[in-house]
């Protein structure tokens, strides 16, 4: 591929991880305002019985922090590595709300039989993935670990 075809290539993957970040950021901040709004029963149903802390302040705090989060991922352009880090985290640590529901047999979300809810869990690794790629801290984790393998 010559350098033309490269540049039209790499222009038009991060046209496209562009939208992916903004999808995403959109589906923060209507998951973060669901949060406090119209789903906080089905959201403090996920919370884990074996968490030290009250459900609906998790419910809450879990909210406001997508909603912070979803913003960053559209208004943070500057910083979407780190931000697309700090999403796959985030992603990371509600995930046990996840296994929760599963295990307990909780119905939220149109999630009503076991199947349903374990192939649930199969979609927070999708998020994860999201959040790093779209945001291009996938390719700067591998442009740093490529630098150090040239030292």
């Amino acid at each position: 591929m010559n350098e033309g075809n490269k540049s039209v290539y790499s222009n038009t993957t991060a046209k496209v991880r562009r939208i992916f970040q903004l999808l995403l950021g959109v589906f923060l901040l209507l998951a973060g305002i669901s949060h406090l709004t119209w789903s906080r029963v089905e959201f403090l149903a996920q919370v884990p019985k074996w968490l030290p802390l009250n459900g609906n302040f998790v419910v809450i705090l879990s909210g406001i922090t997508e909603i912070l989060l979803g913003g960053a991922l559209i208004f943070l352009t500057n910083q979407r590595v780190k931000v697309g880090w700090i999403v796959a985290v985030f992603f990371v640590l509600i995930f046990p709300g996840n296994i929760s529901q599963y295990l307990n047999g909780i119905d939220a979300f149109g999630l009503e039989t076991d199947n349903a809810r374990f192939i649930r869990l199969f979609f927070q690794p999708v998020l994860v993935f999201w959040a790093l790629w779209s945001t291009g801290a996938f390719k700067a984790c591998m442009g740093a670990k490529n630098q150090n393998l040239n030292k």
